[in-house]
């Protein structure tokens, strides 16, 4: 009889290169969709170019911002999707800048809908209630201008239209706001600034480590 041959069977499939590229591509794939959805739906970081918010936020900052709290809205049609909760007085927000939408700007909710804004000698009020006493209003400059020749000092009042806000910069004398360009639609607002993850000062060229991790109020 012709004895028959046995070959062992392998441990192990033999896995091929382009099956271990195609699952590496997949999964950068998924990482990248993954990322994308958190960044247009969820949390977006923000870089601090100006200094318009001092000293709440420093030139350098880098923040992170809730997009979800305000609600899901669709990508590139301003149109909110599942609404969840509008701004409210003094939360700290990103949008777009009424402008010219393609920058993003960063300021102080201080008026919403109904609201009667007014600024008397650099003083704010709303609906005729002087707003004194906020820790994170700073004024640089001692002038008072009058409003004859800017609003930066004095101006108003004016009645916050339905679906708008009235944001201003914590560095009142160093802010181009809604003193100066008027209204934030509601549909413009990207999310609600929370915490500093990143901090450096370029002029010391130094990392701001006491300012990582603090929240934004």
């Amino acid at each position: 009889m012709k004895k028959e041959d046995h070959k062992p069977a392998a441990d192990k499939e033999t896995v091929s290169p382009q099956s271990n590229l195609r699952e590496n591509i997949e999964a950068i794939i998924i990482a990248v969709i993954l990322a994308m959805f958190i960044r247009t739906f969820v949390i977006q970081a923000f870089k601090i170019p100006s200094g318009s918010m001092k000293e709440t936020l420093q030139i350098g900052d880098h923040i992170l911002v809730n997009k979800f709290i305000y609600g899901v809205k669709a990508p590139f049609f301003n149109k909110t999707l599942i609404p969840v909760a509008d701004p409210k007085r003094e939360e700290v927000i990103v949008f777009k800048y009424p402008e010219d939408p393609s920058k993003d700007f960063i300021k102080r909710v201080v008026g919403i809908a109904g609201d009667v804004i007014e600024v008397r000698d650099k003083d704010l009020y709303v609906n005729n209630e002087l707003q004194k006493d906020k820790p994170y209003v700073a004024h640089t400059d001692m002038r008072i201008l009058p409003g004859s020749l800017v609003n930066r000092d004095n101006f108003g009042p004016v009645t916050v239209p339905e679906g708008s806000l009235f944001v201003m910069g914590d560095n009142r004398d160093n802010s181009h706001d809604s003193r100066f360009w008027g209204f934030v639609d509601l549909k413009a607002v990207k999310g609600k600034a929370f915490i500093i993850y990143w901090s450096w000062d370029s002029d010391n060229f130094n990392v701001r480590w006491g300012r990582l991790g603090d929240r934004i109020r």
